[in-house]
């Protein structure tokens, strides 16, 4: 998969602790290394990931945050659109661009 961007990645990480941002960059390699072409595939790594229309959402450091995910499959891109506390993504304000 093409995951754009690494740099919109390191913005979104920004102030978080490194255990986020560990998890998350682990997140972005097994992204990038993977050929996801639906939830299912998505779900044989991260089981617990969940889909609101196109964008598949994962869960990183046990469900503190929310990486939030547009994905293309048969193009084999996912823009990254938001990390997002478990409080935030429960505003449910993103949906709004979803």
């Amino acid at each position: 998969m093409n995951v754009i961007s690494k740099r919109g990645l390191k913005q979104l990480l920004k102030g978080k602790s490194s255990d986020v941002v560990t998890e998350a960059l682990d997140w972005y390699k097994t992204a990038g290394a993977a050929k996801w072409e639906c939830l299912e595939d998505v779900r044989v790594q991260y089981p617990d990931a969940d889909q609101v229309g196109g964008m598949p959402i994962f869960n990183i450091r046990f469900n503190r945050y929310r990486l939030v995910v547009f994905a293309v499959y048969p193009k084999r891109k996912l823009y990254l659109k938001a990390l997002l506390t478990h409080k935030e993504y429960d505003r449910e304000a993103w949906k709004k661009w979803a």
